[in-house]
């Protein structure tokens, strides 16, 4: 059984910074592409960052809001996806998920984590 757990998320102030972790259980991270994606109250679940599956390009893309603030990255050995987030800012705040694909992480990706809270007050 695949699971993915996020954890790492808190409140934090405006200018702070988090890093979330998603740690994989019944599927090796390294072959499935990994993304965060993040949903705001009211809004729609909305990309935050991407990677690409070992042995693929290793291609990262961020949303145009979080691009030069977060950064993704993987330890193979730890099973895990970090998301890095520096430079907070009060719309950073909603529920973060990760979520993992055999191909591509989109909003119907495979697998998916319960979630973690960020708060970012100002």
């Amino acid at each position: 059984q695949v699971q993915l757990v996020e954890s790492g998320g808190g409140l934090v102030q405006a200018g702070g910074s988090l890093r979330l972790s998603c740690q994989a259980s019944g599927v090796t991270f390294s072959s499935l592409a990994v993304g965060w994606f993040r949903q705001a109250p009211g809004e729609d679940r909305e990309v935050v960052a991407r990677i690409n599956r070992i042995g693929s390009s290793g291609y990262k893309d961020y949303g145009d809001s979080v691009k030069g603030r977060f950064s993704i990255s993987r330890d193979i050995a730890k099973n895990t996806v970090y998301l890095e987030m520096n430079s907070l800012r009060p719309e950073d705040t909603g529920v973060y998920y990760c979520a993992a694909d055999p191909f591509v992480t989109t909003l119907r990706s495979t697998y998916w984590g319960q979630g973690t809270q960020v708060t970012v007050s100002s």
